[in-house]
């Protein structure tokens, strides 16, 4: 097991849906901190229903805290109003009094997502070679990518997007 070198840290997805790539992140992650934290971006009319999303990965890592971020916000890496709005957002739903000290990712918004909060970016396996998955491929191709999914996943997949 990896130090456990910062007290707290943040992972930020829409996970839809959570597949093995995602895992690996929270499992690697985890090991490097004392609380890791999980956000579960949400909306309305996604095709696979947030709560369930936030339901399966605290069930497969109930050693990490998962919140389920339900939003209205609009995605623009440009427009300053809307990381304020987003950064509100995420400051309102951290369960700690500090932190986060880390944020974890694959993605390139990681850098400007940990600077907003003060914190240390780490990019974990971003050309995905550990699990090559994406969710994007799974909705795209569900049957393709079924051996990606943890069971539970697998199997609603296999029932609702087949």
């Amino acid at each position: 097991m990896a130090d456990r070198t910062h007290p707290t840290a943040l992972i930020v997805g829409r996970f839809n849906p959570p597949h093995l790539g995602h895992s690996f992140m929270i499992d690697w992650a985890a090991e490097r901190v004392e609380r890791l934290v999980v956000f579960v971006n949400t909306r309305d009319g996604e095709l696979v229903p947030g709560e369930l999303r936030a339901g399966w990965l605290a069930e497969l890592h109930p050693h990490v805290s998962v919140v389920e971020v339900r939003h209205d916000l609009d995605t623009n890496f440009d427009d300053e109003d809307l990381w304020a709005r987003w950064m509100a957002l995420f400051r309102d739903r951290w369960p700690h009094d500090d932190g986060p000290h880390v944020v974890f990712s694959s993605d390139p918004y990681i850098d400007e997502l940990a600077r907003r909060f003060g914190a240390e970016a780490v990019v974990v396996d971003a050309d995905r070679t550990t699990v090559p998955i994406s969710a994007t491929m799974i909705r795209e191709s569900p049957a393709d990518h079924l051996d990606r999914l943890a069971p539970t996943v697998r199997a609603w997949v296999e029932a609702n997007l087949m």
